[in-house]
């Protein structure tokens, strides 16, 4: 029977009992008309008329009432719907950029394709998805300010919106962002990979400085129904990411290797940690060498750190993952702790050196964490150096200077590592106190071959002795590089021509024989 009433025949059927319906209908209310005037003229008498006027006139109230109350709640659902809107709109939009956030990726269903045309329809499916990652942002929100940053990252939005369009381009928080395309080759690909770099790198004028980022790419193909869009975001996240290991404005498609690398850290992850629970991860010393005495003054700690397997870990490796993890904190106070122990051990003039990350000098915290070390173990302030690159003191300018004065106060000497390598050498000089500025190795290793190299040494050396600020020259290897430095009044000599990092116990021996050389010498 369904099935008659969809054939013409039944609808034409259908059609006739409805009018019937209508026609029965019709006929019901005008036999109650009749009724109706009929009872008013029966009970004229007793007021019908009226009674019956007043239910028209109720009824006609009614109407109209439930006409007013019916465009009311229309208004109403009208005025929620748009405000439903607004903050849907909100929860799924960037508010800086008004571009597409996150969550709205995570809802994102691709409109499926018109099953007419195979072959389009076989590339249509294929998306590839972009990740775009801006490189020294943060050097331009310390230049021209946050809102300067704000500007930059509006322009670089619109850039990109610019090479498509606007609703597959996200940004996913910070200085990221993410581009859907759909139906391109592999030559496509690579071609839009590049003007995207080209795109975002181009100089932007902001209050009036012309200010430059870099652009890291990752990218991967996903097809439509094959798995979750958000797990073809995440592999493209870390083809950006290896990208930007290689340098900034580099652009790379996933491969598989880049997965084995990251479960390769997250593995490497996983062991740093135990290994700083268990206290695994020791100092070791390389010596500082008075250059005008032969001795020793003192000694750097560097981390060592041997796995399980009994494999060294380098220590960029291993610093690296403790910074982009927090677990900084922990291994920086394992280590002071028990180098501070060491250092009792060694003679009263011979100074430790301490490195600080630049991860550590945006901790408020951290002088207050250095003196806490230092009473604990014992070793008085002024036999503790805490070596901090340029690099470090740029993060945050203000918490930098409050760091330093305070360990200042309590005694402890401050050297500049890395001299020459960071970012105005001569800034840093003039904004802060220094103790001690150490030249960096690639000078020492490059200034016979290179003549500027040699004046930049040189005047490096002369810029120490008019401030009346110590040098120490690292990466000393060759006793040419020993005697020109010599000549050239650097008070302090480090490198492999001295020795190298040791563990603690070498380091006394040496220290025991380095004593004896020279009294057998004097």
């Amino acid at each position: 029977m369904p099935g008659f009433f969809r054939s013409r025949a039944g609808r034409q059927c259908l059609s006739v009992m409805m009018l019937g319906g209508v026609l029965w209908l019709l006929g019901i209310l005008l036999e109650f008309g009749d009724g109706l005037s009929a009872f008013v003229q029966m009970f004229d008498d007793y007021g019908a008329e009226k009674l019956v006027l007043a239910f028209v006139i109720a009824g006609a109230m009614s109407f109209i009432y439930s006409i007013l109350r019916i465009a009311d709640l229309r208004r109403e659902m009208e005025l929620r719907a748009a405000a439903q809107f607004k903050a849907d709109w909100t929860a799924t939009h960037d508010h800086l950029t008004k571009l597409p956030n996150r969550y709205a990726f995570e809802r994102k269903k691709l409109a499926r394709p018109d099953a007419s045309d195979e072959e389009h329809n076989a590339a249509a499916r294929n998306v590839t998805v972009f990740s775009v990652d801006l490189d020294g942002f943060k050097k331009v929100n310390d230049l021209v300010g946050h809102k300067g940053g704000d500007i930059l990252l509006i322009e670089v939005a619109r850039r990109i919106c610019s090479l498509g369009n606007a609703d597959c381009v996200y940004r996913f928080g910070g200085d990221e962002f993410v581009i859907i395309g759909a139906g391109m080759t592999e030559e496509r690909e690579k071609h839009f990979a590049r003007v995207l770099i080209q795109a975002v790198t181009r100089p932007i004028s902001i209050e009036g400085f012309a200010v430059e980022v870099g652009a890291s790419v990752g990218y991967e193909r996903w097809t439509e129904g094959s798995e979750p869009l958000e797990n073809a975001a995440h592999r493209a996240d870390l083809a950006m990411y290896e990208a930007k290991s290689r340098g900034p404005n580099h652009a790379l498609a996933f491969e598989a290797s880049m997965q084995d690398k990251v479960a390769e850290r997250a593995s490497l992850e996983t062991k740093l940690r135990t290994a700083i629970q268990q206290k695994a991860i020791r100092p070791f010393y390389q010596p500082l060498i008075d250059l005008k005495t032969g001795d020793i003054c003192g000694f750097e700690a560097l981390a060592r750190w041997s796995d399980d397997t009994g494999v060294n870990i380098p220590p960029p490796v291993f610093i690296g993952i403790a910074e982009e993890t927090g677990m900084i904190t922990e291994l920086f106070e394992n280590l002071l702790s028990q180098a501070c122990r060491d250092a009792l051990g060694w003679h009263a003039h011979i100074v430790l050196s301490f490195n600080i990350s630049p991860v550590q000098m945006e901790d408020r915290l951290l002088a207050s964490r250095i003196l806490k070390v230092l009473a604990a173990s014992g070793l008085p302030p002024e036999r503790l150096e805490i070596e901090i690159t340029e690099n470090a003191l740029i993060q945050d300018p203000a918490i930098a200077a409050v760091i330093l004065d305070e360990l200042h106060a309590a005694g402890v000497q401050i050297a500049l590592d890395d001299f020459g390598t960071g970012y105005s050498s001569l800034a840093q000089l003039a904004r802060y106190r220094f103790d001690k500025i150490k030249i960096d190795k690639s000078f020492v290793a490059t200034y016979q071959e290179d003549e500027r190299q040699e004046k930049i040494v040189r005047a490096m050396l002369g810029l120490g002795h008019s401030l009346n600020i110590k040098t120490t020259a690292e990466g000393i290897e060759e006793h040419s590089q020993l005697g020109y430095l010599t000549r050239l009044g650097c008070d302090i000599g480090q490198g492999y021509l001295f020795g190298k990092a040791m563990p603690a116990d070498e380091a006394a021996a040496f220290i025991d024989e380095r004593m004896q050389t020279l009294s057998a010498a004097g």
